[in-house]
């Protein structure tokens, strides 16, 4: 699953308003945040792969089946992906 690059062009980061960029996560924090979300999910696993990260404010918003979870209370630190 990727994000539309469309999207990515207008999100930014709803702390600092600057630019995202997209990364991998690490296989526990995927499997972590998919634990987390699946109540939302009734009839389908939530699929974690990616987050985006922003360098200004060192946090990463996960993205959950295509869906960029844009919350900053909902942000992993920046040392989930070791920056």
């Amino acid at each position: 699953m990727a994000i539309d690059p469309e999207l990515l062009e207008i999100l930014v980061c709803p702390k600092t308003k600057g630019e995202l960029e997209v990364v991998s996560l690490p296989e526990e924090v995927r499997k972590d945040l998919a634990e987390k979300y699946r109540e939302h999910f009734r009839d389908e696993e939530p699929v974690v792969e990616d987050g985006l990260y922003s360098p200004d404010s060192q946090l990463v918003y996960p993205i959950v089946s295509d869906i960029p979870i844009m919350l900053i209370d909902e942000a992993l630190p920046a040392s989930v992906i070791g920056r």
